[in-house]
Order: structure tokens, then C-alpha cells, then sequence
């Protein structure tokens, strides 16, 4: 021991506490290229500092996968699959079928009876006649002659291509309201109005008589 307090024996490699590269507390710390404590190298870039490898879309790539041209971003597909038919095309098919059915009967009407009871004929064996044309149409072909013009097809509730029996007479039964004598023809345009504004307004484009049968459709195609 000397005077100074220091002692040649206590630090014998170097003689200087805590030297270059020397951890005062017997640690060695890590010197230039080697690696960090507890034998972990450091994290390079783009590397992920908890071990976990990140991928990095590459040049040309898209970090999340796009929808392609058509395709719904949000996988959701129309009603049933289908594309509901509009309300304006629907009104054409209707006033093609009407004349394809009322047009001969008035003019065999006109032939056969004279005077007013022509009219009134005319709107009890039309109503009934035109009834009957769209039940046996959507029963057996799934549409009508002014709906398969415009491209338009009558779905059943479980997406069947023609209607049962049951479901068409409901479907079509404000049609038959015109065979009612005086009022018939007043009250089947009144519910012809009412299924025009129910189907504008229904997100799907179904009137209160497809409801009324069921859940029936007209779809395009």
C-alpha cells in the first residue's frame, strides 16, 4: 500500500481502473464488429426488431389486394343473385301485354256487340281474359310476351324460373279487380298506382303483389 492509496497489486493488467474495452464492474462491453450482449445481433433494416420477418411488396404490387373490374370490393351480391328489373321497364312490358290482349278482344267485341254494352264487355272480358293471359304465361314460361321483349322474367319466392298456380293467381289478382262491373276499372288503376309506388320504393323492386304472393320477382335476363 502506498502513500497516494494506490495499489500496483489490486489492478495488474494495466494498472488504471477501468480501462479501454473494460467494464468498471468486471463486464466486457462489446468492441467494433462484434456482437451486443446476450449473443443477439442488431436488427437490420426492413428487419423486424422482435424477430418476426416483414414482407415488403415488391416493385409493381399492390400492399392490399384490390377488387378486380366487376367485382364487388365488399364480396355482397344482388337479391337472390339477380338484377332487378326497373320500375320503367316494367310499366312497358305491362302496356305491351295489354295491347297484345286487348287489342283482338275489342276488336271481336266491336264485330259481334253494339253500343254501350261493347264497353261494358269489353272491360269484364278483357279484365278477365288478361288475368288469365299473365297466370298461364308465368305458370309455364316464367315470363310474358311484353316482359321476354324487354328482357324480363318473372322469379319465384325460391328463385324457381315459373310461378305455381297459387302464386301467379295472387301475383296477378288486381287484374281481375277490373272484371268488377262500374268500380272494377277505377279500383284496379287505383292498385296499379299503389304497386308502382311500392316498387320504387322497395330497395329489391318488388310491388305489394309480388309480396302478396309470396315474394315473387321481376329480374332482367
Amino acid at each position: 500500500m502506498t502513500s497516494g492509496g494506490y495499489d500496483p497489486n489490486q489492478y495488474p493488467q494495466g494498472g488504471q481502473p477501468g480501462g479501454y474495452g473494460q467494464d468498471p464492474y468486471g463486464q466486457q462491453q462489446p468492441g467494433y464488429g462484434q456482437q451486443q450482449p446476450y449473443g443477439q445481433p442488431q436488427p437490420g433494416y426492413g428487419a423486424d426488431p422482435y424477430g418476426q420477418q416483414q414482407q415488403q411488396p415488391g416493385y409493381g404490387q399492390e400492399a392490399y389486394p384490390q377488387a378486380g373490374y366487376g367485382q364487388d370490393p365488399y364480396g355482397q351480391q344482388g337479391f337472390g343473385g339477380v338484377t332487378p328489373a326497373d320500375l320503367g321497364i316494367r310499366i312497358g312490358a305491362r302496356i305491351i301485354d295489354n295491347l297484345i290482349v286487348s287489342i283482338p278482344i275489342a276488336i271481336v267485341l266491336s264485330l259481334v256487340l253494339s253500343g254501350n254494352t261493347v264497353q261494358l264487355a269489353t272491360g269484364f272480358i278483357g279484365s278477365l281474359a288478361l288475368y288469365g293471359y299473365f297466370v298461364a304465361m308465368e305458370v309455364t314460361q316464367g315470363t310474358s310476351l311484353g316482359k321476354k321483349i324487354l328482357g324480363l322474367r318473372v322469379v319465384a319466392p325460391g328463385g324457381a324460373p315459373n310461378l305455381t298456380p297459387e302464386q301467379s293467381l295472387k301475383r296477378n289478382l288486381f287484374v281481375a279487380v277490373g272484371a268488377v262491373p262500374c268500380i272494377g276499372s277505377l279500383a284496379s288503376l287505383g292498385l296499379a298506382i299503389y304497386i308502382m309506388v311500392t316498387i320504387s320504393q322497395d330497395p329489391n323492386k318488388q310491388g305489394w303483389h309480388d309480396k302478396f304472393a309470396g315474394g315473387t320477382q321481376v329480374v332482367k335476363g
